[in-house]
């Protein structure tokens, strides 16, 4: 069981395996689209892989190193592979190089709510138990068995606003910096901010921009360097991805316009989002960010082996009330759409960064 679960369970808080012989070994497939670790293993183990978004992003590492400490533990043999970019289509290619190798299990954070349909229905009739993982298939559920997603995102989005509110005021003009236009958690996401900031609570805060750095820091920096110049008047962006958000983290403390910062207009520019506390720790001592959420990345890479393995085996048919034991974790029940949550969300801050190593 990994730290950061025991963290969650204490109330602190919120895996690429393959068998040989007795003993499973790690695996991780290549960079490249559609790439994959070598053969299917043989001798009848349940064959796993994770396709994330795109690679390179480290908010992943987490999520693969929960599926591997279950896979060990229920001797799978997993293997993880990526495509280059977050594109809609991108990971389409490696969800049929996937089902050539004829794999048992395809857990996919997917880049698009609609544009896999066809190929993971292709999957599904060759017997392939679809979960998604991080994202899903929004009103495109019947393509897949079951999701595991971070935590209840009908929450996220108000949390979010929330947290900003808390932070500047609940006033001032802000912006949003997303992945991509197509990604289906962040769209659900912000869709709840807009709704949420009809509330009276929020009138002072008004959203002026929503701009897209396709997860990649680049583009992230340049688009928020340009939402800067745009807005001077800017007080607060919220970055629900950890790449945006890093990359935001950078670029405002280059241009100093953090709260104290040598440039800050007035109480200067608060900024907030989603991410993994690794890749903020240094933002938050600082002071360039105050503070941020998350849930645990791990824990849903670790419920979904489980729940990959149970629903193909037959242990388990997904429907919604349905309840799983996951080893370490505890019963967690498939809400509507056949939906796990993997845990609440975390404030991080200077109080409390310091516990976390993911």
């Amino acid at each position: 069981m990994s730290k950061l679960s025991v963290l969650l369970l204490l109330g602190l808080s919120v895996a690429i395996v393959g068998c040989s012989k007795e003993e499973p070994v790690t695996k991780e497939a290549s960079n490249s689209p559609g790439a994959s670790t070598g053969p299917a293993a043989s001798g009848g183990s349940l064959k796993i892989v994770f396709i994330p978004k795109n690679t390179g992003n480290p908010y992943f590492k987490p999520v693969i190193q929960g599926f591997e400490d279950a896979s060990k533990e229920i001797k799978a043999d997993f293997t993880t592979t990526a495509p280059a970019t977050g594109d809609a289509t991108s990971q389409i290619a490696i969800i049929k190089d996937q089902i050539q190798r004829g794999v048992d299990v395809i857990a996919i954070a997917p880049n698009s709510p609609d544009a896999l349909n066809n190929v993971l229905d292709e999957a599904k009739k060759k017997g392939i138990t679809i979960l998604t993982v991080d994202a899903d298939l929004d009103k495109n559920e019947s393509h897949r068995d079951a999701a595991v997603l971070s935590t209840d995102f009908s929450k996220i989005g108000e949390s979010q606003v929330e947290l900003l509110g808390s932070l500047n005021g609940y006033e001032g003009p802000f912006a949003i910096l997303s992945a991509t236009t197509d990604a289906p958690n962040q769209n659900v996401w912000i869709a709840k901010m807009k709704e949420t900031l009809k509330l009276p609570k929020y009138a002072k805060m008004k959203l002026v921009d929503t701009v897209y750095g396709d997860d990649q820091p680049e583009k992230s920096t340049t688009v928020c360097e340009g939402l800067l110049s745009t807005h001077p008047d800017l007080r607060g962006i919220i970055s629900p991805t950890s790449v945006g958000l890093a990359a935001a983290a950078q670029t405002i403390k280059l241009a100093g316009v953090y709260p104290g910062g040598p440039h800050a207009t007035g109480k200067g520019l608060q900024l907030t989002g989603l991410s993994t506390p690794n890749q903020l720790k240094a933002f938050v001592n600082s002071g360039v960010v105050t503070s941020f959420q998350l849930w645990s990345p791990h824990d849903m890479g670790y419920i979904a082996t489980y729940l990959g393995q149970a629903i193909h085996t037959g242990k388990l048919k997904a429907a919604e009330g349905v309840e799983i034991d996951v080893p370490n974790l505890g019963k967690r029940k498939l809400e509507k759409n056949n939906v796990i949550s993997a845990g609440p969300l975390v404030t991080f801050d200077k109080s409390n960064i310091g516990k976390y190593d993911f």
